[in-house]
């Protein structure tokens, strides 16, 4: 019965972690390029007592074995980096990924991060920014007397400047793709980190070389989709309640063979 217990532990101690990654799928729901996570299992030990093939007194081998498993822990989180919907806004800063990409963005330690939040801002000195402050990659920096902005599809930039009527070019765009996205850091404020598991950065410009082409004026939306996670939560739930169940009736059956009597 104690290894029912502590088995039975290990499932509600994952499925508590379950429902914590839900939550967050959750709290996230309206974060601008959020991408939902998945949580993974696996069975852990097993304690065999008679493994397959082995051989009967009469020279047989068995079918089958006999082995108790302790239980489950979680593996991995899978991040999902399937395309939200898009929300038009009409801002001129606001871009959306129609496809694979990520923007760069330089963190204050000069390291390169990157996003699929295109909800950019002016800095002080013009500079195209995220709603932190870090500088989008390669800076993009717009002219004070500007008076209309103009991303295309594969990147360009081009300004309006105030008393002429010819647009110039004054930047290029360009995203960064991963050979394996899902082994990205997370890091916060909708940024990322490259790993050792997802790969050198690819960059180009948007909409070339399996890059996605890119919106202006439009915001991806998060991933995630509440009924689902709304189910996946009641899954959580039931799993958590079926194996406090197994917790108690371990104990039962352990009460009732103390109280046996000759």
């Amino acid at each position: 019965m104690i290894k029912a217990m502590r088995t039975a532990a290990t499932g509600m101690s994952a499925q508590q972690m379950n429902v914590d990654n839900i939550a967050n799928n959750l709290a996230n729901v309206n974060t601008p390029g959020f991408k939902k996570s998945l949580l993974e299992f696996q069975d852990v030990l097993y304690q065999h007592f008679r493994m397959p093939g082995t051989a009967t007194a009469v020279g047989n081998q068995v079918p089958t074995g006999l082995a108790i498993g302790y239980g489950t822990r979680p593996a991995a989180t899978v991040r999902e980096y399937s395309t939200g919907d898009f929300q038009q806004t009409g801002a001129p800063l606001d871009l959306a990924i129609e496809g694979d990409g990520f923007f760069q963005i330089q963190r204050p330690d000069g390291t390169t991060a990157y996003t699929r939040d295109g909800s950019f801002k002016l800095s002080a000195d013009g500079r195209v920014v995220t709603s932190d402050g870090y500088y989008l990659l390669p800076e993009i920096t717009i002219p004070e007397n500007t008076t209309q902005v103009a991303v295309g599809t594969d990147g360009t930039v081009e300004v309006l400047q105030a008393g002429t009527d010819q647009p110039i070019e004054i930047g290029q765009i360009e995203l960064a793709r991963f050979i394996n996205p899902a082994g990205m850091i997370a890091i916060g404020h909708n940024l990322y980190m490259q790993s050792g598991a997802s790969g050198n950065p690819i960059t180009g410009a948007p909409g070339l070389e399996g890059n996605g082409a890119l919106n202006q004026g439009y915001l991806e939306t998060s991933n995630v989709k509440v009924v689902d996670e709304m189910v996946n939560m009641i899954v959580a739930q039931r799993a958590y309640e079926m194996n406090s169940k197994a917790i108690q009736t371990a104990d039962d059956m352990s009460g009732i063979a103390n109280n046996l009597k000759r």
